[in-house]
């Protein structure tokens, strides 16, 4: 079954991860494709991590857009905020021990951001200052904490 399961692991990962499946739940463990089932659970948490990097950029985003364009807030981008943030709070409440990275996280999300909000807002990259504001930080942490992040 070796043989079996890691070529269904390269040509139909659906079949190959069900197949992983019956062999834990039957004890079968000599038939597990260990090297690709222990690929697969370490890429879950790099998957959670992912997540959370790529949410916090966009809500960076975002809290720029407010920051630096006040007159042309929107619902949209206050929904966007409140969506990431929530959607970040979710991730870290299934897998608390991810949150101590989340600091480490936040200078890239933010120099991700900067970027994206001069194409967005048309403005230009300088306007957004290269490291994070006492505002911008105390707008964010409001944020995730799922509490009013106004500017």
């Amino acid at each position: 079954m070796q043989r079996t399961a890691a070529a269904g692991y390269d040509t139909d990962f659906a079949l190959w991860a069900e197949a992983q499946a019956a062999a834990l739940r039957e004890d079968r463990f000599g038939d597990l494709d260990m090297p690709h089932l222990l690929e697969e659970i370490d890429d879950l948490s790099n998957r959670k991590r992912d997540a959370i990097r790529s949410r916090l950029t966009k809500l960076a985003v975002h809290l720029l857009k407010l920051q630096h364009q006040p007159e042309r807030e929107s619902g949209s981008w206050r929904g966007s905020i409140i969506e990431h943030a929530r959607r970040i709070r979710q991730i870290l409440e299934a897998s608390p021990s991810l949150r101590r990275e989340l600091v480490d996280y936040e200078p890239r999300a933010y120099a991700d951001a900067r970027p994206q909000a001069a194409a967005e807002t048309r403005l230009p990259i300088a306007t957004f200052s290269e490291a994070p504001t006492p505002e911008f930080d105390r707008a964010l942490r409001a944020a995730l904490a799922g509490e009013d992040f106004g500017f």
